[in-house]
């Protein structure tokens, strides 16, 4: 196998446009965290030369996703476009309300008892899909010119921010998941790095706006002073792969910021390399067992993540960190597991790893963000 393979990636993308309803008559079906990763799929593969249909399905695939996700279910009394606690959306304003996460059952009821196990099949709003839905629009909004698309961002970072955090000063959390509605809790426990990804997201945003001159919408001041605040006596380090690999993109993101004059990523930067180098002893992964025995996103965020550190590293010197000779350690220490992330990688382009029943049950997640780690090697456009 060559590392990269834009010829794997732009075939898993195209049937995935096929197969959801993107480049088809069919009906849309739209998840938000798959999309948020397709987007930016999408957009790498259109400008590596693979064609400019990819940046069309990139554009479709934004306005889908607002056109199903932004609105209520089919199977909802409510109909038209979010709306509830946080105010309403509309076509100007798609995000201002949230999106949906896209699972295939209806939100509990108000009145009924959790079911651990069927909450993971049921809608609502999960703040993490929320955070990368922010960054997949942002990234759009900076390599096309498009800056309505981060204003849209930042209206969702903000919606999000007021409906997920709560609690008085010095006791601020996150509910976990939402209601469709954003206005009552469904999984009330906080994600371990929701605080992180709402800070590095609003940090980005911010930055993009200030970048792109555009003083219209949320600022996300408050957000970004309550984030660091809940981070101050949070636990980065993690055993699970996905989450490990989450932080690894999150420190990649840092870096840019950094590069773009963002002074307050370079001690998050260091605290995020430093949870990530201690997790990964703890990030038992069953690289021996069969395919069937394996979860395939799972794995290939942390191979996501690995491939991006391991582009950070190979440019760090040059960089803003090059005075800072502990964080050069760190990131080489990282990226030194590059063969990991292209293993985890190889083992899942293999065919007949992908006829797995684990492989199949989430095909489209699976094949997105496969296509995503092949695509992680690419130069940087």
């Amino acid at each position: 196998m060559a590392f990269p393979d834009i010829t794997t990636a732009a075939a898993l993308m195209a049937a995935f446009a096929q197969r959801t309803g993107l480049d088809t008559e069919a009906a849309p079906v739209r998840y938000l965290w798959t999309d948020a990763f397709a987007v930016g799929n999408f957009q790498v593969l259109a400008d590596a030369g693979a064609g400019v249909q990819f940046d069309a399905l990139a554009q479709r695939t934004i306005e889908q996703v607002h056109a199903v996700l932004g609105h209520f279910r089919a199977d909802d009394p409510r109909e038209g476009w979010l709306r509830g606690a946080q105010g309403s959306a509309d076509d100007a304003h798609p995000t201002r309300a949230g999106l949906r996460i896209g699972k295939p059952l209806p939100e509990r009821g108000a009145g009924d008892a959790i079911d651990g196990r069927l909450e993971w099949e049921r809608d609502g709003q999960y703040f993490h899909y929320l955070t990368r839905w922010m960054r997949a629009l942002d990234r759009r909004a900076r390599d096309r010119g498009m800056p309505h698309l981060n204003r849209w961002a930042r209206e969702l970072a903000d919606a999000a921010h007021r409906a997920f955090a709560y609690g008085a000063a010095g006791r601020r959390r996150m509910v976990w998941k939402m209601s469709t509605d954003l206005s009552r809790p469904l999984v009330p426990s906080m994600g371990q790095h929701d605080p992180l990804d709402g800070l590095v997201a609003a940090l980005t945003l911010r930055a993009t706006a200030q970048a792109q001159a555009d003083r219209s919408g949320p600022t996300l001041d408050h957000a970004v002073a309550d984030y660091a605040g809940m981070l101050e006596h949070s636990q980065l380090a993690t055993a699970d792969p996905l989450g490990l690999g989450s932080l690894l993109m999150d420190a990649a993101q840092l870096e840019l910021l950094l590069r773009a004059g963002v002074a307050a990523s370079r001690p998050l930067l260091g605290r995020v390399l430093e949870s990530a180098l201690a997790s990964l002893p703890h990030c038992a992964l069953p690289l021996q067992a069969p395919a069937g025995e394996r979860l395939g996103f799972r794995e290939l965020g942390l191979a996501i993540g690995l491939g991006e550190v391991a582009r950070l590293a190979a440019n760090a010197a040059e960089g803003p960190l090059a005075d800072d000779p502990h964080g050069l350690r760190r990131i080489a220490a990282l990226g030194a597991q590059a063969p990991l992330g292209q293993a985890i990688t190889a083992f899942w382009w293999e065919p007949a790893h992908r006829a797995a029943p684990s492989w199949t049950a989430h095909r489209d997640i699976n094949e997105v963000m496969l296509a995503t780690a092949l695509l992680t090697g690419l130069p940087a456009q």
